[in-house]
């Protein structure tokens, strides 16, 4: 090229230079991409890894007794720090932000002019990295305790209701008075409902939905199986609030005579020793000190035979062919007669599946490292739902259902086959004698799933609140709890008493 081509040239370049967006010149990591957007908050990631790598070398300076550059770096630290604060973004941060960036990205330099090793910076990253896992774990732990313990904490009503029912129904003398019309209890004819709960005001709203939806109220008969110490209340709730033209019966569970740990396998084991330590002493090595124990598990729940009834139908209800199992955490939506006249095919149990996928299948609830439960069970076998479950009493004695249960109960004393709980006993005693009903008849998750789909909310006959999310706790979810208080009359005068709102 010629001189005037050269000199040509050398213009365009200068020229093009001055066009440059000097912004980017101002950022202090330049190779990061990211930093170079003004919408990113770049200044407050920029300080937020300034401060990680602060960490390394001071923790570096002081293996090497450098302790003039572990307290400058520390000092630039504790500055970072009070600059951000809680900032979530660029906008949030305080004035001289930048000049701490500055301040600190000059300690940095000096630190790593003086100090860097490549080995070391690597294995002070990794370490930080496991201390931080460490601590992540920690509080994800600490953070479901804390969550199962609010969900088991008894509401101010729950804990109110009942001691005012049981004065009023012993001061009043409805300990005297019947409640239930006697000659529909045994009747095969009608229609049978079965609620083992010792919480008056949701049962009351399992009662009230399902007698609202029927198309025959008048068929309906609800059998409600409670413990010794809400009988009074249960009892006094349905004499005040009887659900229109249909039949209630309060049963006490502790009356059963025939529910003892001689005939009953599970309550020999609610009894014994082990379960004791297992939820009350800290120092059992499965106990929540050891950490190797899903807190679930620990539910109080599990250690009522309340939970545990539901294996005993017939023996609870001799005379019905068919019975309708809810729990009390439902809602019902339509009228679920059509489920009495239903052709399960010979199965004993009606229920929704539950499995999607790869998900709620038997391997999520069986120990299938145990030969007991290989050999047995397909791990892919699909799980279903206890909650809404309809029951051929028939074919349940026909095929010894009850003996089915105690068989495995008694196998799974030190609990290596399952661990507590209803369902998985129940997935083995009903194996391949399940009938999969329609998921519209009953739609899980409103307990814990805050993205349950709304048009199947909508067009389901039952709606469960299955979790740890109630609808009558502060944790529920916002947007499903009108679904089950829309069953609860907020004008009434003990739910007033109790100073209960929603």
């Amino acid at each position: 090229m010629n001189d005037g081509a050269n000199l040509e040239t050398h213009e365009a370049a200068i020229k093009h230079s001055k066009e440059f967006n000097i912004i980017t010149r101002g950022t202090f990591s330049i190779w990061r991409k990211e930093y170079r957007n003004p919408n990113s908050n770049f200044i407050l990631k920029l300080i937020k890894d300034q401060i990680i790598m602060a960490k390394v070398y001071a923790r570096i300076a002081h293996s090497l007794n450098r302790m003039d550059i572990y307290d400058s770096l520390y000092k630039h630290i504790r500055e970072s720090r009070l600059a951000i604060e809680d900032a979530s973004s660029d906008t949030d941060r305080q004035q001289g932000t930048l000049e701490h960036a500055k301040a600190m990205g000059h300690a940095l330099s000096f630190a790593k002019d003086l100090l860097y090793n490549c080995d070391m910076v690597s294995r002070k990253l990794r370490a930080m990295i496991q201390s931080a896992e460490t601590s992540i774990d920690a509080a994800k732990k600490h953070s479901t305790f804390l969550i199962q313990h609010a969900a088991k904490t008894v509401p101010n009503l729950l804990h109110c209701l009942p001691l005012q029912l049981t004065t009023d129904y012993y001061l009043h003398g409805y300990n005297s008075k019947l409640l239930e019309d006697e000659s529909k209890l045994t009747n095969p004819a009608l229609y049978h409902c079965a609620i083992f709960s010792d919480n008056v005001l949701a049962t009351s709203v399992v009662v009230n939905s399902t007698s609202v939806h029927a198309n025959d109220p008048e068929k309906h008969v609800f059998h409600i199986v409670t413990d010794r110490l809400n009988f009074a209340a249960m009892r006094m709730w349905f004499s005040l609030h009887p659900p229109g033209l249909a039949t209630i019966e309060v049963q006490n569970i502790d009356e059963f005579k025939w529910l003892n740990s001689s005939y009953c396998a599970v309550l020999r084991q609610l009894q014994s020793d082990r379960i004791k330590e297992y939820y009350f002493k800290a120092d059992h090595p499965s106990s929540l000190s050891a950490e190797n124990e899903n807190l679930k598990y620990r539910n109080p729940k599990y250690l009522s035979m309340l939970n545990h009834l539901r294996f005993y139908m017939p023996e609870v209800y001799p005379k019905l062919d068919k019975i309708l199992f809810l729990d009390d955490d439902i809602v019902v939506q339509k009228d679920l007669t059509p489920l009495w006249s239903l052709d399960m095919k010979g199965m004993v149990n009606g229920a929704v599946e539950t499995c999607k996928e790869s998900f709620h299948r038997f391997d999520t609830y069986l120990n299938f490292s145990n030969p007991k439960i290989s050999k047995n069970f397909d791990p892919q076998a699909c799980g279903w739902a206890f909650g809404m479950n309809i029951f051929d009493l028939k074919e349940w004695k026909r095929r010894n259902i009850t003996g089915i249960y105690h068989y495995w109960q008694d196998l799974n004393v030190e609990r290596t086959l399952w661990k507590l709980g209803s369902l998985p006993p129940g997935l083995i005693t009903f194996y391949n004698l399940t009938y999969p009903l329609d998921r519209r008849w009953h739609v899980l998750g409103l307990g814990y799933d805050p993205a349950v789909n709304p048009i199947e909310i909508e067009n389901a006959a039952v709606v469960h609140y299955n979790g740890n999310f109630k609808p009558w706790i502060d944790l529920a979810i916002t947007k499903y709890k009108s679904h089950w208080s829309r069953f609860v009359n907020m004008d009434d005068h003990y739910i007033k008493l109790c100073s209960f709102s929603q």
